[in-house]
C-alpha cells in the first residue's frame, strides 16, 4: 500500500487537478474543467492512506452509490491509471465531438490505448461509430457496435 505522501505525490503530478484541503487532514482534488457538475476526482484522501476516486463512467471499476472507488490498496500504476481515466471521463467534448453528437442523448465515447477516441451514437434506429467527422461503421444493435469496438481495442471512456 502506498503511503499518504506517495499518493499525494502521484495525484499532484496531474496539473489538471486542484488541491482542496478538507477536515481531519483529508484532501480532495477537483477537475475544474469538468464538462459535468461533478468536479471531484479524488475524494477524502486521508493521512491513513484511504481515499476514493470518481469512476462512475468507467466500465472496469465497480463504484459505490456515489460513483467512487476506494483506492486504499492501489499501486502507483493503478492509481495513475484510474485518475487518468476519471479525468478523461469528465473532460469537455471537442468541437468535432459536439458537432457529431449534437442534441443526441444516446452517445458513448470509446478510447484505445493510444488515446484515440471513437464516438458511438444512436441515430435513425441504428448505432453509428464516428472517427472524428467520418462515419466508421453502422450497426443494427448496440451489442454488435460494442463488440466491434472491443475487437478493435477500444474500451468505454
Amino acid at each position: 500500500m502506498l503511503s499518504f505522501e506517495e499518493k499525494l505525490q502521484i495525484i499532484e503530478s496531474f496539473p489538471q487537478l486542484t488541491r482542496r484541503d478538507v477536515s481531519l487532514g483529508r484532501v480532495n482534488f477537483h477537475y475544474e474543467e469538468s464538462d459535468y457538475d461533478k468536479k471531484t476526482v479524488v475524494y477524502h484522501l486521508h493521512p491513513n492512506g484511504n481515499g476514493f476516486v470518481y469512476a462512475e463512467y468507467l466500465d472496469e471499476y465497480e463504484p459505490d452509490q456515489k460513483g467512487m472507488v476506494n483506492i486504499r490498496e492501489y499501486s502507483a500504476k493503478e492509481l495513475r491509471k484510474i485518475i487518468e481515466q476519471s479525468i478523461e471521463s469528465l473532460a469537455p467534448r471537442s468541437n468535432i465531438e459536439s458537432a457529431i453528437v449534437g442534441e443526441s442523448e444516446e452517445e458513448e465515447y470509446w478510447i484505445n490505448e493510444d488515446n484515440f477516441t471513437l464516438i458511438l451514437i444512436y441515430e435513425d434506429e441504428m448505432w453509428n461509430v464516428y472517427a472524428g467527422l467520418n462515419l466508421d461503421g453502422t450497426f443494427p444493435s448496440y451489442n454488435e457496435a460494442a463488440q466491434y469496438l472491443k475487437e478493435e481495442g477500444f474500451r468505454l471512456k
